[in-house]
C-alpha cells in the first residue's frame, strides 16, 4: 500500500501544473469557457430561445440572458425531470442534486450532466487531493480508506430513467471503480435513508477500518464521532484511527465547530482543508494550509459573474467579470455551468481576499441575513463575533441561529440568539456583552443601530440545552446528509419554533 501511495500521489501532482496555468491567466482561461459553453448550448432549447448562436461576446450574452434563480429555471427543470432532454444543456441529463437548501421548505431539483460530474465535481474532488498531496509532500492518505457521511439517494417518481438524491449520494453513486476502492462504508451503508441508522450502521462499520482522511458536514460528523468513541470506549479519534490525517469540511463554516474537532482529534498535524462545493457546482479549495480563504477553480466549466451586494435588489443589475471585483467587498455569486445553469444566481456571498491568484471567503446567504433595522449583519459578522466571545470566555460553540426582535411601543428593537454550547462559557454575561462589542466592531451598521440602543438594544441570548438543534431539524425533516442550520434570518420563523421546543426553564436569556 505504501509504493501505491507515492505512485498515486506523483500522478496527482501532475495536475499542479495545470492549475498553476489558471491562476496565472485566470481571465484567459474564464473566456475560454465563456465561449465553449455558448457554443455547445446553441442549439438546446434554451440557447434557441435567447440566439446563443449570434452571440459574440458577454455584452450580447447579458444582454439576452436575464439572471435567473431556480424559480425561473423550474419550468425547464420540470420538463428534464419528466425525461425531456436538449432543453437546458445538449448531453442526456439523468441525474438530479435534491438541494436542502435552508432558503425555504421546497425541494429544488438541480441538474447533474455527464460533463458537470466529470469537469466539476470529479475533478473538484481529485484536486483537494492533489493540493493536499502538494502541501504535505509525506501524506499517507492512501495507506487507508476515506470515510465520507454524505446522503442518501433514490429513483425519481416522474420518470424511470430519472434519478436523484443529496449531491453526495449523486456522486458516490457514480464514482469509478478506483475511487469506490479507497471509501468507506459500502454504498448499502452510505446511501441509507434513515439518517439515525445511518450513523449506527457506519459507527459498527469503520471502528476498525484504518480511516485516513474524513468528509463531510461537520454537524453530522460530529454526531457520527460521538457515537463511535461511546461505542469503542476510546477517548479520542485517534485511538480509533491512529493514521487519521485529514478532513475535508464545507458547506457551513467551520468556526464553530473548529474547537470541537480539536478536542476530538488532539493533534497538532490533523489538516483540516476547506471546500466550496453545491449542487450547482464545485468552486473552490483552500491551497494553503492557513485556513481563512479558497482558491477560486476557473477550469471546471463553470463561468463566473459577481454581483455587488448593495445592487442585488436593482431592477437591472450590472454584475462583475474577475477583472472587475475587489478584496473586501461582497459579491452574491452568479454562474453558468456545463449542466445548464445560465446566469444563476445560487443564493451565497463571497469576498474576495486575494486577486493574484483569485482566492475567495465565502460570507453568507443572499436570503440568511438580519437587516430589519438596517443593520446589515452578515454570516461572517455572526462568525467572527462569536469566535471572539468564545475565545474570551473559554467556551465551545455547538449550534446557533439568531433573529430579529421587533420594534414595540416602549422598547426598541434587537437581535435574539440561541446557542448551544459544548462548553458553556466561564462568564455568560461577558460572552453576551463580547459578541455585541465584536458585532459593533466589524459592522459599523450595526454599531450605529446600536448608539445608545436608539434602534437596537443588547442582543439577548438563550442558551439551547445541548441536543436542542438535533431535535428541532428532526422535526422539521432535515436531520442529517447536507441539511444546514440556518444561521441568520431577517424574521422569527425559525427561532420562534425552537423556543417553542425549548419552553419555559430550559434556558438562560441576557436581555
Amino acid at each position: 500500500m505504501t509504493i501505491l501511495n507515492s505512485v498515486v500521489t506523483w500522478l496527482m501532482k501532475k495536475r499542479i501544473h495545470q492549475i498553476e496555468l489558471f491562476m496565472k491567466y485566470p481571465n484567459e482561461v474564464q473566456t475560454e469557457w465563456f465561449n465553449q459553453l455558448i457554443h455547445n448550448a446553441q442549439d438546446t432549447e434554451w440557447g434557441k430561445q435567447h440566439h446563443y448562436k449570434s452571440i459574440k461576446n458577454l455584452a450580447d450574452f447579458k444582454e439576452r440572458v436575464p439572471l435567473q434563480n431556480y424559480d425561473t429555471l423550474k419550468p425547464y427543470i420540470e420538463r428534464m425531470l419528466k425525461g425531456e432532454q436538449n432543453v437546458l444543456w445538449p448531453s442526456e441529463i439523468r441525474w438530479f442534486a435534491k438541494s436542502s437548501g435552508t432558503t425555504n421548505d421546497r425541494s429544488k431539483f438541480i441538474p447533474v450532466s455527464e460533463e458537470s460530474l466529470e469537469e466539476c465535481h470529479f475533478k473538484g474532488g481529485k484536486d483537494m487531493l492533489t493540493i493536499y498531496c502538494n502541501n504535505r509532500p509525506d501524506a499517507m492518505l492512501f495507506t487507508g480508506k476515506g470515510l465520507t457521511l454524505g446522503g442518501s439517494h433514490q429513483v425519481g417518481q416522474l420518470n424511470a430513467d430519472t434519478y436523484f438524491g443529496d449531491l453526495s449520494a449523486v456522486i458516490m453513486k457514480n464514482l469509478p471503480m478506483w475511487a469506490e476502492f479507497y471509501r468507506t462504508p459500502d454504498l448499502t451503508i452510505a446511501l441509507l435513508e434513515n439518517f439515525e441508522e445511518k450513523i449506527e450502521k457506519m459507527a459498527h462499520a469503520t471502528i476498525n477500518v484504518n480511516v485516513t482522511t474524513i468528509s463531510g458536514v461537520p454537524t453530522w460528523n460530529l454526531l457520527l464521532f460521538k457515537r463511535i468513541l461511546e461505542i469503542t470506549g476510546k477517548n479520542n479519534l485517534l485511538e480509533v484511527w491512529p493514521n487519521l490525517e485529514l478532513y475535508f469540511h464545507g458547506a457551513v463554516s467551520f468556526t464553530p465547530y473548529r474547537e470541537q474537532f480539536k478536542k476530538l482529534i488532539p493533534t497538532d498535524v490533523m489538516y483540516y482543508l476547506e471546500t466550496y462545493n453545491a449542487s450547482e457546482g464545485f468552486f473552490g479549495i483552500q491551497d494553503r494550509e492557513e485556513p481563512g480563504d479558497m482558491l477560486l477553480m476557473l477550469d471546471y466549466g463553470i463561468y463566473y459573474e459577481f454581483l455587488p451586494l448593495e445592487n442585488l435588489h436593482d431592477e437591472n443589475p450590472r454584475t462583475l467579470t474577475l477583472d472587475e471585483v475587489q478584496t473586501g467587498e461582497n459579491y452574491a455569486l452568479i454562474i453558468s455551468t456545463n449542466a445548464g445553469l445560465w446566469r444563476y444566481m445560487i443564493g451565497d456571498t463571497v469576498r474576495f481576499t486575494s486577486l493574484d491568484p483569485y482566492r475567495i471567503q465565502i460570507t453568507g446567504r443572499t436570503k440568511h441575513y438580519i437587516n430589519a433595522f438596517g443593520e446589515e449583519v452578515i454570516i461572517d459578522n455572526a462568525e467572527r463575533a462569536l469566535e471572539e466571545a468564545c475565545r474570551q470566555t473559554d467556551a465551545i460553540i455547538a449550534d446557533y441561529t439568531a433573529a430579529p426582535i421587533y420594534f414595540s411601543d416602549s422598547k426598541s428593537g434587537g437581535h435574539e440568539w440561541i446557542v448551544e454550547f459544548e462548553r458553556k462559557p466561564a462568564e455568560f454575561e461577558r460572552f453576551v456583552d463580547l459578541l455585541d462589542e465584536t458585532l459593533r466592531k466589524v459592522n459599523s451598521d450595526y454599531d450605529a443601530k446600536r448608539f445608545k440602543d436608539m434602534a437596537l438594544h443588547r442582543p439577548k441570548v438563550h442558551v439551547a440545552a445541548q441536543g436542542t438543534f438535533v431535535t428541532w431539524m428532526k422535526q422539521r425533516g432535515k436531520f442529517g446528509g447536507q441539511h444546514k442550520v440556518p444561521r441568520l434570518a431577517n424574521n422569527r420563523e425559525y427561532i420562534d419554533s425552537l423556543l417553542q421546543i425549548m419552553g419555559n426553564g430550559n434556558s438562560v436569556s441576557a436581555a
